[in-house]
């Protein structure tokens, strides 16, 4: 094989890979289909024509057959009126037209044989691309679901290296870690910033409010009815003697808060 040929060969190759690459199977297929209805439409006008060619000859053979008849009718008039040289006359042209009428009907049943064909054909053309317009939907529905295997097929080899999901797993937990260090130093800002002691105080004055209201809203509700008043406790009666202790005072919450800062500025 000479140098020319094998670089012909080499470029088909390569046009030929070139052109299967590009190749859309929806788009050829939609090309597919309209070339097909154009075969169609020019079988349907090819077999327009011999039925217009069949008609033609049908009307031929009626025609000469018509013309023979007259003839012949002319022959016997002129029989009639004693004048047989025109009868003579009269029956060669009505034998020259039934000649030609046979003639023509053999090829007028031969051109109908090949008619009926033709049309046959045409049918089985136009069965055969509405057979192939139902199975593009198909091929079409099938080329996409192949695409799309492939296309996983693809990410997960991709994936199965495992290296997206080693680096997902350590983003996850460097950020967990970022987490948990903000939190412990939180609680080292809270547990050693300012004063310990003020804080527990502070504490306990927001806790002890808080009884102190609820007191408060414990002598409302008796104040307004809706819970029983305390029982007044009995006083008991004293021996021979003996001296009753006088009653401690009673510590208000003003009291208690003004003590706990005492105890603070201490």
């Amino acid at each position: 094989m000479g140098i020319f040929d094998r670089l012909a060969t080499l470029l088909k190759s390569n046009i030929n890979d070139l052109i299967s690459s590009a190749e859309n199977p929806e788009k050829m297929l939609n090309q597919i289909i309209v070339d097909m209805r154009d075969q169609l439409v020019k079988a349907k006008q090819q077999v327009a024509s011999a039925i217009a060619d069949e008609k033609r000859l049908e009307d031929q053979v009626r025609q000469e057959a018509k013309l023979a008849q007259d003839w012949e009718q002319r022959a016997m008039l002129a029989v009639q009126q004693g004048r047989d040289d025109l009868a003579r006359q009269a029956l060669m042209r009505q034998s020259e037209h039934a000649t030609h009428a046979q003639t023509l009907e053999a090829t007028w049943q031969q051109h109908r044989l090949e008619t009926e064909k033709l049309k046959a054909s045409l049918r089985d053309l136009n069965d055969k691309i509405e057979e192939a317009k139902r199975k593009k939907n198909l091929l079409l529905a099938r080329q996409r679901r192949a695409e799309a295997q492939k296309r996983i097929a693809e990410t997960m080899s991709g994936l199965s290296e495992k290296s997206a999901f080693e680096a997902f797993a350590r983003m996850e937990e460097k950020i967990e870690q970022n987490e948990r260090q903000i939190k412990a130093s939180a609680e080292i800002d809270e547990e050693f910033s300012g004063d310990r002691l003020l804080k527990d105080f502070k504490s306990l004055e927001i806790t002890a409010g808080g009884a102190g209201a609820d007191a408060r809203l414990l002598a409302l509700k008796q104040q307004m009815g809706m819970l029983p008043a305390p029982a007044a406790a009995e006083p008991k009666a004293l021996g021979a003697g003996e001296v009753r202790p006088a009653p401690a005072p009673a510590t208000t919450d003003e009291q208690l808060i003004a003590e706990i800062d005492k105890l603070g500025k201490g």
